[in-house]
């Protein structure tokens, strides 16, 4: 049964009320995470982009040893988009972080020689091209993608620290990644719901999510 209810539209938006146990402060950080994770999801969908949840990276010993860590598991890319007219694939890293600091700028600054850390693929550039290589050869061979498919990597944030949006942005898109801050997002949310999305869950649950 659905925790959230419209309440009454006001002036082309709308109160939300939480209706039943269990109360937003009683859900589990998890649960948020896979909430903003689908709002994510519908945001792309709604670009044209075909996706993919939680899609695990195959990789080798000999993969492995390249990149310094044995015990290091399967990398998992939150969301992948497919976008067939461009020929790109979007991986998506996909954080919630609503409660707590949010994205911090020094975080993402970071190189590490082997990964480790919340952003693993941003912040250690030779695990990142194994993972982006193994993970183009892996859509190649399931028919997926070809040779000349791009692939760009992203995050998708629903909470940056105080201050540091900017900051982020600037260092994200300077080496060519995609970054949807938390204004951008809610951004999306509101043209969805300008475009007949209003009762769409993942927009009900965003409007609450990422109220002001």
């Amino acid at each position: 049964m659905s925790v959230y209810r419209i309440i009454a539209p006001v002036v082309g938006s709308y109160r939300w009320l939480l209706l039943q146990s269990p109360l937003w402060s009683e859900i589990s950080g998890e649960q948020k995470m896979d909430h903003f994770e689908s709002i994510i999801c519908t945001l792309l969908e709604s670009k044209n982009y075909w996706v993919r949840q939680s899609f695990k990276v195959e990789i080798s010993k000999e993969d492995k040893r390249e990149i310094g860590k044995h015990s290091i598991p399967r990398p998992e890319i939150d969301l992948l988009g497919f976008n067939l007219s461009e020929n790109r694939v979007l991986a998506l890293e996909v954080k919630s972080f609503f409660d707590s600091y949010g994205v911090r700028f020094n975080a993402l600054q970071e190189e590490f020689a082997i990964p480790q850390g919340k952003y693993k693929l941003f912040t250690c550039s030779s695990y990142r091209k194994i993972v982006i290589r193994k993970l183009k050869q892996q859509l190649i061979e399931s028919g997926m993608a070809n040779t000349e498919t791009r692939i760009q990597l992203g995050l998708a944030a629903g909470n940056v620290c105080r201050n540091q949006e900017e900051e982020v942005r600037e260092h994200l898109n300077s080496q060519g990644f995609v970054f949807w801050s938390p204004r951008e997002i809610k951004r999306m949310v509101e043209k969805l719901a300008s475009q007949g999305y209003e009762n769409n869950a993942a927009v009900i649950t965003a409007k609450i999510l990422m109220r002001s």
